[in-house]
């Protein structure tokens, strides 16, 4: 015990120093104490540190964490970013934008209408009782976010703050694989949709699954919280990870399109949500999900012996359709059903 314990006061103190920046690691694992269980959790999941000004292409530090990033998307299908692109008083700004949207009354709510599944309002489901989500589809343009919140220029700032992280990654993906040729054609045939969601705290005997395990159909998806955790993945082997958030930081988690296009070798990680039954606080989640305009294809340098062709080329949007089909929801394999070889 004195040994866990004296390991436990070390890691608080690293963690501590990370957080103020005093350190110059530009990666590390997250390390927490869970102190109702009062053990040590070592988890699993890699932290980029995106402030570091040493991250720049053509580095040593570039170079290493592309490949840190490729590890682990293949082994947990996420990672958490550090990233000071999203300014204090934005952040500030979206979760006041979210706490007004979903204030509004129910018959004004279900006016977000939008045509491909899930992009618009859900909510009042019975099987999902915590949920509440809204969206706002090509968020990075002033169009898309006019669609319908009057909170347009919060909307589109984090919108396009976020898309930087997006595409910082991408092109970290793409050089891993050594495709990065192709990394600016993808950006330019990104389109991006915003997601307000709103996961309120239980009532007395009521369940605590917030949202069920799922796969995101996106290709990547960046995840912004409040202070209420909640969320959970599960990682290729099996295991759940409870996520908890650094301050100022993202969840960026790979989407089927993103595991199609590897060629099965990057994870798109099942996770879900759930709420504390003693808590008192509603979570929110502020979503940014890319999605393709033309075909999701591997690139022929990602087939070979050892890694024959397993996905066609598809639509994105058809992948979307597919998924709300009675074979689609019924599938415990949604790539291989849908577009396997």
């Amino acid at each position: 015990m004195l040994i866990i314990f004296s390991v436990y006061i070390y890691t608080v103190i690293r963690f501590q120093r990370y957080i103020t920046r005093s350190t110059h690691h530009h990666l590390t694992s997250l390390i927490t104490y869970n102190s109702t269980m009062g053990s040590l959790t070592i988890p699993k999941l890699l932290v980029v540190d995106f402030t570091n000004d040493n991250l720049t292409p053509g580095t040593t530090t570039w170079s290493s964490t592309c490949n840190d990033i490729r590890v682990a998307l293949e082994n947990h299908g996420c990672f958490i970013a550090l990233y000071n692109g999203v300014s204090t008083k934005l952040q500030e700004s979206v979760f006041q934008a979210a706490d007004e949207l979903f204030d509004l009354p129910t018959e004004t709510k279900i006016k977000n209408i939008v045509s491909k599944p899930y992009h618009g309002y859900v909510g009042q489901m019975p099987i999902v009782p915590l949920h509440e989500g809204l969206g706002i589809d090509y968020a990075t343009d002033h169009e898309g976010a006019q669609s319908f919140t009057n909170l347009i220029e919060t909307s589109m700032l984090f919108s396009r703050a976020v898309k930087e992280l997006e595409n910082m990654v991408i092109k970290m993906i793409f050089e891993s694989y050594g495709v990065g040729k192709y990394s600016d054609s993808h950006m330019d045939s990104t389109t991006y949709l915003l997601r307000y969601l709103k996961y309120r705290a239980p009532e007395m005997n009521e369940t605590t699954m917030a949202f069920p395990s799922h796969t995101d159909k996106s290709f990547l998806t960046i995840l912004h919280q409040n202070q209420v955790s909640g969320l959970e993945i599960r990682a290729r082997n099996e295991e759940w990870i409870s996520v908890e958030y650094p301050p100022s930081s993202f969840v960026v988690m790979a989407g089927d399109a993103c595991k199609a296009w590897s060629n099965d070798r990057v994870l798109s990680p099942n996770h879900k949500v759930t709420m504390d039954k003693h808590g008192k606080e509603t979570r929110y989640t502020i979503a940014l999900f890319s999605f393709l305009s033309k075909k999701v294809e591997v690139p022929d340098e990602l087939v070979d012996y050892e890694h024959p062709l397993k996905f066609k080329a598809f639509d994105h949007v058809d992948l979307l359709n597919y998924y709300v089909t009675e074979n689609g929801r019924k599938s415990q394999n949604i790539l291989q059903d849908f577009c396997g070889v």
